[in-house]
């Protein structure tokens, strides 16, 4: 059974998903056969896909002459399924499935179930998928399997979720299995689903777990003389150190990949690295080297036809290009690549092509064209973050929901455990003492359940603004501090807005303080509405505000906040006797990667809000440093 297929495994297609995704793995059958030479065979499918191939083949030809159990033929192809995974043969793989299981039409056969694992978990198409999930549901509800075999089929279905791009889905399924694995103490079966967890965990942009999964699988992979399967793993640890920023750790992590790659005889793999050791050295601005790994990957696919892998390394050697001052050269290479739309890559990859080819059209002088390549990248790269956004925070729900359930199991399990205890100990005393024990009981419980709704009711009025329902300036700075903390822990910016309500006194005036302060819940609510979920939104002071946005540049923050401005200006004044028009202005800064406190940020967003005051009002202004430290890109979108 093969989680993704190579192509999948290092960054080549994941249908709807993000491309240069690099998930999955190989690994002997989830389901294993109870013959210990055909078990030996689905570990060789995985250490040496194409011996494991040669010996099935040299095994089929005897049993045809030898009348050999169906059965044992069945197993043979469930074999054979594996390796092609291995070697990224999906329409091999699917085709040899397809054989075995046309030897045993009993459903509930436990070849006929490993070889219809292999078959799901090859499916790559929106379509193929779907009814691939529909299928293994059924299965899982239609019959009373052992729970092995449960927890391979919730495998390979948390698999197809991720790769329909619902991590939300997939980390409650994947989660499941690896737990229930654990429980069960079979090690083998945990490393299946902790292979695609990790994935799920780099998705969500939770580095400390996917780290320390991966390193399971390592450890499991070298342990056990897992080849392939330690190479992909490695190579997966590199995406994960590159997306943190540790770039010389993911040069490492990539050559001990390529390293066992070439050991196997495995070009693509070889390629993989490569093409993923140039994009790192893109990003360290070492060109020259590069081109040539970018190069010598480009020859390998090229060999290959793959067209989306082509594509995203072509992409790279543009970049490239650029950077050695060729613009004509990257603009023709970026207009090849983007001449369909290309809609033969996911959303997430293409976005940064329309960035590229406004550089090369600026280089140029082709301002228009850059100007309307810039603002398709906007559109798209916003679009993009915002599903993304929206994911994960419906799988970081799960995940909470998941660690809820365990530890209400737990305390369910001590409180049964207590019970029985008790129960024994009471037989020993009178009818007189049960009574007196049951009434202090539910004395106890009646005092704990109300300190416990004190103690929400003192926390909340602790936390929150009484009048707007927002956290409060305490509780605010405690939000903007530890998103601030994220941001530098996740490499990412954080962008602060501080919003001030325009001749507020004037408004409290007119219309007393009743009306001021429904001003004040009306600009809460419409605030809310027109944040996101991820942002931290609070009241700073009387009729100032703050917002801290994760994860957010300039640009996109100003579109925010402009939004923010116009709908405020929607608010009517209560009892005001004439029209008032209620207006804001903000001040926006944005954090340094590495440096910067919250005070800091605060204080230079204060800065942008007095340049607003004293320009006249009902506009943004933005802090001169965070312009001045933002990429050209976003100045010009700024601009």
């Amino acid at each position: 059974m093969v989680g993704l297929r190579r192509a999948g495994v290092f960054g080549r297609l994941l249908i709807s998903l993000l491309f240069a995704f690099a998930c999955g793995f190989a690994h002997a059958g989830c389901i294993e056969s109870p013959d210990p030479a055909i078990r030996r065979l689905q570990a060789l499918a995985v250490a040496d896909p194409n011996k494991a191939l040669a010996s099935v083949q040299v095994m089929l030809a005897r049993s045809k002459r030898a009348d050999s159990p169906v059965g044992k033929v069945a197993w043979l192809y469930a074999v054979r399924a594996e390796a092609y995974s291995a070697l990224e043969l999906d329409a091999d793989a699917r085709t040899a499935a397809a054989e075995g299981m046309k030897l045993v039409p009993d459903a509930s056969a436990p070849v006929r179930l490993a070889l219809f694992t292999i078959d799901a978990e090859n499916v790559y198409d929106a379509e193929g998928m779907a009814e691939a999930k529909r299928n293994v549901e059924a299965v899982r509800a239609g019959g009373d399997l052992q729970p092995a075999v449960q927890r391979c089929l919730m495998i390979t279905l948390g698999m197809l979720q991720f790769r329909e791009n619902r991590a939300d889905l997939a980390i409650t399924t994947l989660t499941q299995a690896y737990r229930a694995a654990d429980a069960a103490g079979d090690m083998r079966q945990r490393m299946l689903a902790a292979s695609p967890l990790a994935n799920v965990m780099r998705e969500l942009g939770d580095y400390r777990q996917a780290l320390a999964l991966n390193a399971e699988l390592v450890e499991w992979n070298a342990a056990h003389d897992e080849t392939l399967t330690l190479s992909v793993s490695r190579y997966l640890r590199g995406i994960i150190l590159h997306e943190m920023h540790e770039y010389d750790a993911a040069l490492l992590a990539y050559a001990n990949a390529r390293a066992l790659s070439v050991t196997l005889g495995d070009e693509q793999g070889v390629a993989f690295a490569d093409m993923r050791v140039c994009q790192v050295l893109i990003d360290l601005e070492e060109i020259p080297a590069a081109r040539k790994r970018c190069e010598d990957a480009l020859k390998i696919f090229a060999a290959s036809g793959t067209v989306d892998v082509i594509k995203q390394t072509r992409s790279l050697l543009a970049q490239v290009e650029l950077a050695e001052g060729h613009a004509d050269r990257a603009l023709a290479i970026l207009n090849d690549i983007l001449a369909n739309g290309a809609v033969d890559m996911p959303p997430r990859e293409v976005a940064p092509l329309f960035k590229h080819r406004a550089d090369a059209n600026a280089a140029r002088g082709n301002l228009a064209a850059a100007y309307r390549d810039l603002g398709e990248y906007m559109r798209r790269y916003t679009n993009t973050m915002e599903t993304r956004r929206v994911r994960q925070v419906a799988a970081l729900r799960a995940r909470f929901e998941i660690d809820r359930e365990i530890d209400r199991n737990a305390t369910l399990q001590r409180q049964l455990a207590e019970s029985e205890h008790r129960r024994v100990e009471l037989q020993r005393r009178t009818w007189l003492a049960i009574t007196a024990g049951s009434v202090a009981v539910l004395l106890l419980t009646a005092l704990l359940i109300s300190a416990r709704r004190h103690r929400r009711q003192l926390a909340l009025l602790a936390n929150f603004d009484a009048l707007t329902e927002l956290p409060n300036r305490r509780h605010t700075s405690q939000l903007a501090e530890a998103a601030l903390e994220r941001s530098v822990r996740g490499g990412e910016p954080l962008t602060i807005a501080l919003i001030d309500l325009d001749h507020f006194k004037t408004i409290n005036d007119r219309s007393g303080h009743a009306g001021g302060d429904e001003v004040l819940r009306k600009f809460a609510r419409l605030t809310r509405a027109n944040l996101r979920a991820t942002d931290t939104f609070g009241r700073w002071g009387g009729e100032e505000f703050l917002v801290a946005m994760p994860g957010t540049t300039l640009d996109v923050a100003l579109a925010i906040v402009e939004r923010v401005r116009a709908a405020a200006l929607t608010i009517e004044v209560p009892g005001s006797g004439e029209a008032m028009r209620v207006s804001m202005s903000a001040g926006l800064a944005v954090s340094e990667l590495q440096q910067g406190s919250l005070e800091a940020l605060v204080a230079r967003a204060d800065i942008a809000l007095y340049r607003a005051k004293h320009d006249g009002r009902n506009i943004v202004r933005i802090d001169a440093a965070s312009v001045d430290a933002a990429t050209s890109g976003i100045r010009r979108a700024l601009g």
